[in-house]
């Protein structure tokens, strides 16, 4: 099997985790041009029976080289599809199938498992972000997350945390956005200040994350947003995150501690000490290195088919 000409993205609807499969689907495309195809996932009783019956109704799309999927509702579709129609089956997470009935998974760091010949381990989950060439050092961004099964939510904390940060860069102009998971009050309990603008979820379009991230030198969020932490360190930004307490035995904490400790981030209260953040030298390019490795893979298994 050569590189990929077709690649289905299976999509349970779900913004995140589609991103994620674009990202990669994207980077092929990149090194390959590869045409990409988005289809919904089907309920698991419908995938079941396609998987059954080995036939994918309605689907007037060319042969998939790959298939690719993120979210468990997308794992029964991704096999039918296989059995369907042909192509290698990719699932972007650890899933709750066996590993071994998909042909490659692709997997955080964070959820625990050990690389193989067909288990290649990410930092964070794919995204569709790219390095920028030339970051605004006087421009800041503030991503605010929300109530979190990782983190406990402290609004009040953070409204000092960010306080304290913009009194201390008056030259800096600062745009702060929140989240669907952001409470309420949080955006009416902060004072307005002269280097900041606030701009709730509900007022982004789909790109405007992507395009502050392409311009902005400087990105602090809270650590409950994983997956912009991620976004930021591969839009090149050098990234502070906010301090909020961890709950015990949070995979996603410990992922932002590794982050930590291999200095790509800098806590607030590091960067209280001492005014600065760790420079992003390497942005980081998972879903080329993913893109990379898939190539690689599929040579491999052409040159022992």
């Amino acid at each position: 099997m050569g590189p990929p000409r077709v690649v289905w993205i299976v999509s349970d609807g779900k913004p995140g985790h589609l991103n994620q499969s674009l990202g990669l689907a994207e980077a092929l495309a990149r090194v390959t041009t590869a045409g990409v195809h988005t289809l919904p996932a089907l309920p698991a009783w419908r995938a079941w029976l396609a998987l059954l019956l080995k036939r994918l109704p309605g689907l007037p799309l060319p042969p998939p080289d790959l298939i690719v999927g993120t979210g468990h509702a997308t794992h029964l579709t991704l096999l039918a599809a296989r059995r369907a129609r042909g192509g290698r089956a990719v699932v972007l997470m650890k899933p709750s199938l066996p590993r071994r009935w998909f042909d490659l998974c692709i997997v955080p760091r964070h959820d625990g498992i050990a690389a193989d010949t067909h288990t290649l381990v990410t930092e964070g989950a794919l995204n569709r972000i790219r390095p920028t060439t030339a970051p605004d050092t006087q421009q800041g961004l503030l991503l605010i997350g929300g109530l979190s099964p990782h983190f406990g939510w402290d609004g009040d904390a953070i409204q000092l945390q960010i306080r304290s940060l913009l009194t201390r860069t008056p030259g800096m102009h600062w745009t702060l956005t929140t989240s669907r998971r952001t409470p309420a009050e949080f955006l009416a309990e902060l004072p307005p200040f002269p280097n900041l603008t606030v701009v709730s979820h509900t007022a982004t379009p789909l790109d405007w994350l992507p395009s502050h991230l392409a311009r902005c030198g400087i990105v602090w969020v809270t650590p409950d947003s994983a997956s912009m932490v991620f976004e930021a360190l591969s839009a090149g930004a050098d990234v502070g995150v906010f301090d909020l307490p961890v709950k015990p035995k949070s995979r996603v904490g410990r992922s932002i501690a590794q982050l930590a400790d291999s200095r790509r981030i800098t806590r607030f209260v590091t960067w209280c000490a001492s005014g600065t953040l760790h420079p992003n030298l390497h942005p980081l390019a998972e879903a080329d290195r993913c893109a990379k490795w898939i190539l690689e893979w599929l040579k491999n298994k052409k040159r022992t088919d």
